[in-house]
């Protein structure tokens, strides 16, 4: 693949339509789901010892960030929620409670 291939492919991917699904209609509501996305790439070339070289790469990561909810007049933003991460989260403040709590307890009982 040429660079020029390489970086109009890139152009392609990196549109508003990766980022914001066709929007969805029933009932009188529209949802269009979002995502978080991020991307970077690098191209070049040069000469090997038959005097020709190119070469890049190109990377991409999306996730769900959430919906616009459409409702006659009316939009909201629905953010997505990230369990994996909200188990985290709770995981790491109920670690840290009974650390700080162990301690308090020791000081307590001298």
């Amino acid at each position: 693949m040429k660079i020029e291939d390489l970086r109009d492919t890139a152009g392609n991917l990196l549109k508003s339509s990766i980022v914001y699904a066709e929007p969805l209609e029933k009932n009188g509501i529209t949802v269009i789901a979002a995502a978080s996305v991020a991307g970077g790439g690098g191209f070049g070339n040069g000469h090997d010892e038959n005097g020709q070289g190119e070469g890049g790469g190109l990377g991409v990561r999306g996730k769900p960030a959430g919906a616009f909810v459409v409702k006659g007049d009316r939009v909201r933003w629905q953010p997505a929620i990230d369990v994996n991460r909200l188990i985290a989260v709770v995981g790491a403040i109920a670690v840290v409670a009974l650390l700080v709590g162990g301690r308090i307890a020791q000081q307590h009982a001298h």
